[in-house]
């Protein structure tokens, strides 16, 4: 017998249709574009409690850098390359009518030469201002964006940025501040080093340092050693001797009250071939906790690859693959300078700490939990 056809025109109802989603209104609307060294990047993002959703973004590598430690200058090529990837990220801005923006350059912009040329030319040809930050806001940046992995139990915290032309470590005492306000007290920082908002508890920065070493910089030294190994022995053993006044717990023993953050390509290139990802997933690698062992073998797992062996590695590729031993070579000497047997993965930097400067001067985040 056959089923009885409701009522009305058709045998089934009629399917309702789904709203398409809302557009966020332009006003609230944030976007943040860091131009380093090595690569051009930008999120467009939009308050929501403490926090803040991802509306669109942009990453591109484009060598800004290169064969600027040679010669002090940005190459046409790099520049072109370059105000090619702004002019998408410019694209972006005006496609989502983005009314609140802070978009920055840092190292390879702080050091050459014609750099005061090359941001006028990316004003005329697309249409963005920059600005060259300081080495500090670069630094106090990337610590606000990683407030929420801060532990409870950090007494002493070494937030570490390594980018392309230059690594920021920040050094901040938390042991008088009261344990659930830590990473509150982090994000307060937005404000400046030696400004921190009362009458809440401050955290005290200690100290801070901008190496002019990073990725690219730190390869780049030492091009003309041919062995691996060597290569990689050298380049950590001289980042570690920029470090000798930054390094006053180097012979302490792990203590369960230091904490050190990374946040970079390296470490989250890392992080990824620790947990064997095929493709990268930002929620498996952010926050992660790796001990010095696991660093170790991932890095030893990379010299054993070769440099072939890394262009072949999905988990590293290809934009990652020349710059991964170098950022590695940094990662082990600081974890050599620090005391603990772990470290914190922060999939989180510039772009991330200039939205929550923005949003927390705009006063649009709320004081919750992160």
């Amino acid at each position: 017998m056959a089923p009885k056809r409701p009522k009305g025109a058709g045998a089934f109802p009629k399917a309702v249709e789904t709203p398409a989603p809302k557009s966020p209104d332009p006003s609230e609307l944030y976007a943040a574009l860091d131009l380093g060294t090595n690569s051009c990047r930008m999120l467009i993002a939009q308050p929501k409690g403490s926090q803040f959703h991802v509306v669109d973004s942009f990453s591109k590598s484009v060598q800004l850098g290169a064969g600027l430690e040679s010669t002090g200058r940005l190459s046409h090529g790099s520049m072109r390359r370059t105000i090619q990837a702004l002019r998408i990220c410019q694209q972006k801005l005006k496609r989502h009518r983005v009314r609140h923006m802070r978009l920055v350059a840092t190292e390879a912009c702080r050091r050459a030469h014609n750099s005061r040329d090359f941001i006028r030319q990316v004003e005329r040809e697309a249409g963005l201002t920059l600005d060259i930050i300081e080495p500090e806001e670069e630094a106090r940046l990337a610590v606000i964006s990683c407030a929420p992995l801060v532990s409870t139990k950090t007494e002493q915290l070494l937030v570490v940025d390594i980018g392309g032309g230059s690594t920021e470590l920040v050094w901040i005492d938390l042991a008088n501040v009261p344990k659930r306000d830590r990473p509150k007290a982090i994000m307060r920082l937005h404000s400046g080093f030696k400004n921190a908002e009362n009458p809440f508890p401050a955290a005290k920065v200690v100290d801070w340092i901008s190496v002019p070493l990073g990725v690219a910089t730190l390869r780049d030294q030492f091009s003309d050693v041919e062995d691996d190994a060597a290569r990689f022995a050298l380049m950590s053993w001289f980042f570690e001797e920029n470090l000798t006044e930054f390094a006053p717990y180097k012979d302490a023993p792990p203590s369960e009250g230091f904490q050190i953050i990374g946040t970079s390509g390296t470490v989250t290139t890392v992080a990824a071939s620790h947990l064997g990802l095929r493709r990268y997933d930002r929620t498996k690698v952010d926050g992660l906790r790796m001990t010095s062992g696991q660093i170790d073998k991932v890095i030893h797992g990379y010299l054993a690859l070769g440099p072939l062996g890394r262009r072949r590695d999905p988990r590293i590729g290809q934009d990652r693959q020349a710059l991964i031993m170098s950022g590695s070579a940094i990662l082990q000497a600081l974890l050599r300078c620090w005391p603990t047997n772990r470290l914190s993965v922060a999939d989180r930097g510039l772009r991330e700490g200039l939205l929550y400067a923005q949003m927390s001067a705009d006063g649009v985040l709320e004081d919750g939990p992160f």
